[in-house]
């Protein structure tokens, strides 16, 4: 895949939840100590000079005991703490020659119905400004060493209350917006919906789409080829039940999660490996196939009399993901990030 990739993003690291520092989630993975992942990843800009090399920091992998963003917010509301982050970010990246960081901030994610208020009560809008100025340091730092600074935004994210994008957009080489899982089985674990749809589903919220995203980070500013839109090499899936009928049209009564599969750890999460499977899978009744140019394509198989079997997924397909590139392209974008490589299917199918 690298000869035809312009950026590599090594993920993840995290936060030390007492000094705030950036630091490896995995020392036998990552670090020379162990197996050197790190100086493996960087050592690929070898026979590809033209490619950058990333780290990332955050994303799910970095959650507290809790499951909480608890730490990421506590770190911008202290300048030492930033100052911390930033010396140690400056370090890390020169010391396995990275050309910049990503971050993958967590910022909080209210469930379906739950405002932000209730999860930041009287905190107000200090993270922001705290972000901003985290923004501001890593740039100033990096300047010096010549590193770039780029930004992936999960969805469900409230960028107006956590994020000044015009302080932003001239500090940042780009925003990757991560615009898939706006519906899964933890928010919407009774309703099977599309997952990344490209427009706007009519019913659904207006904002939990990849135009609605791009309209807002071009609208504030950010120049339309720093925006990358990212794709899932994922499915996600959930439970058919008697009452969730017959059409499969989204969206559909669900009951949780449909089960674990050989690879994945968790229910309703599927590797693009598992994903093919499912869908060729006829040992428990074929799988119903529909594809939507505008919300993207998902499969279905109604349960049995004994409520079995029964599922409904959504995924990306090749054809779908040409959809989004196309989009892309269109509306004059910097790219596509692929997430992640560890999902793609290892068989080529």
């Amino acid at each position: 895949a690298l000869p035809y990739c312009t950026h590599l993003v090594y993920g993840y690291a995290g936060i030390d939840a007492k000094t705030y520092r950036l630091k490896p989630l995995n020392e036998a993975l990552d670090l020379d100590t162990g197996r050197g992942q790190y100086h493996a990843a960087t050592a690929l800009k070898s026979p590809f000079p033209s490619l950058k090399v990333y780290l990332s920091v955050g994303d799910y992998y970095d959650l507290t005991e809790k499951n909480t963003s608890e730490k990421y917010l506590k770190l911008l509301e202290s300048d030492d703490s930033i100052t911390a982050f930033v010396s140690s970010a400056r370090a890390l990246l020169k010391e396995y020659s990275f050309d910049g960081l990503d971050l993958a901030w967590q910022f909080p994610q209210p469930a379906p119905n739950q405002t932000i208020d209730h999860i930041l009560e009287s905190k107000g809008y200090a993270h922001r400004d705290g972000f901003t100025k985290l923004i501001r340091e890593l740039g100033e730092a990096f300047d010096v060493d010549g590193l770039d600074l780029g930004y992936t935004i999960p969805p469900h994210v409230n960028e107006s209350f956590f994020l000044d994008i015009e302080q932003l957009k001239d500090r940042l080489v780009y925003v990757n917006i991560n615009a898939f899982d706006q519906n899964n089985q933890q928010r919407n674990p009774e309703k099977a919906d599309y997952t990344a749809p490209i427009y706007g589903a009519p019913g659904r919220d207006p904002e939990n789409n990849i135009d609605a995203k791009v309209k807002l980070w071009s609208s504030a500013g950010m120049p339309l080829d720093n925006i990358i839109v990212g794709i899932p090499t994922f499915g996600r899936g959930w439970k058919l039940v008697k009452g969730s009928g017959t059409t499969g049209v989204p969206p559909v009564r669900a009951d949780g999660p449909s089960p674990v599969k050989s690879l994945s750890t968790y229910a309703g999460y599927y590797s693009f490996t598992e994903v093919c499977a499912i869908l060729n899978d006829t040992t428990q009744g074929s799988m119903n196939k529909v594809h939507d140019p505008r919300y993207g394509p998902y499969a279905f198989r109604i349960p049995n009399e004994n409520e079995e079997n029964g599922i409904w997924l959504s995924y990306e397909d090749t054809e779908s993901a040409a959809n989004k590139a196309r989009y892309v392209k269109k509306a004059g974008l910097g790219g596509i990030a692929v997430n992640d490589l560890a999902d793609d299917d290892y068989l080529g199918r």
